[in-house]
């Protein structure tokens, strides 16, 4: 779980290569509770901790969901499609492709 975390950070900004589903799943997990444990820290109403994370996160955030849209096949645009982006995010990878090795 660390290491898929680790990964992702590693890779803030990188929108080429692949993500295995495990590395995308637990970083997005880390993050939910990420958020859960910012909102007991600061409950107000308007949450500057909360937006500081969320902006610090969604470079990371869309860059490993391009990632994970490479390793099944898709571009990475597909992330925008609703309910779609689902279901191929949870899709096993298919072996090599044009993205790249198996990771």
């Amino acid at each position: 779980m660390g290491d898929a975390i680790s990964a992702c950070f590693a890779k803030y900004a990188t929108f080429s290569g692949r993500a295995t589903r495990s590395e995308f799943w637990y970083f997005q997990l880390f993050y939910i509770l990420l958020i859960i444990a910012v909102s007991f820290i600061d409950p107000s109403e308007d949450g500057l901790l909360g937006n500081l994370v969320f902006l610090g996160f969604i470079i990371p955030l869309t860059a490993a969901g391009c990632r994970r849209m490479h390793d099944v096949g898709k571009s990475g645009w597909a992330q925008i499609i609703p309910f779609y982006n689902l279901y191929l995010l949870c899709q096993d990878s298919q072996g090599d492709n044009q993205y790249g090795a198996r990771p």
